[in-house]
């Protein structure tokens, strides 16, 4: 059976993953989740995960993202006031993290910093970017929010 667009698409881009991990001295035996299907590792102090994800869009229609996740804290337990000055600390962060987004999780208190791009004309070049951009920042940010709440 012949192979459309949006397969054909997803498997270069993870064959651009895969050779990421290979141009930074890992191998899929030891970054990928084959059960959950991600590549993970470390960059420094930053756990880095790497997946493809399709998002509904419309009827029988989606779009699949690049997703690239680093886990940076959780949330403190803290007043109503110290817990709005955290948050307020990580909207700065935010603002000065050119490239990536911080983010809480839904329904948790976990801060990550993320980065996402439709993989439509995404090409090596990008693709290694993206990834080589976020591992930078989560290894400095997750840095500097350990001393923050230090």
């Amino acid at each position: 059976m012949r192979k459309d667009i949006k397969e054909i698409r997803m498997e270069l881009v993870q064959a651009m993953i895969e050779q990421y991990v290979e141009s930074v001295g890992l191998n899929r035996e030891n970054s990928f989740n084959e059960e959950k299907n991600y590549w993970h590792w470390k960059h420094g102090s930053a756990n880095i995960e790497v997946f493809i994800q399709s998002v509904e869009v419309g009827p029988d229609t989606t779009r699949e993202y690049l997703r690239v996740f680093s886990y940076l804290a959780t949330v403190p337990s803290l007043s109503v006031h110290a817990r709005e000055q955290f948050l307020t600390h990580l909207l700065e962060m935010n603002d000065r993290s050119l490239g990536v987004k911080l983010t809480l999780m839904e329904d948790t208190s976990k801060v990550y910093a993320t980065y996402e791009r439709d993989i439509r004309g995404m090409d090596y070049t990008e693709l290694s970017i993206c990834i080589a951009d976020l591992e930078w920042w989560a290894d400095k940010l997750d840095d500097e929010l350990k001393s923050y709440q230090n």
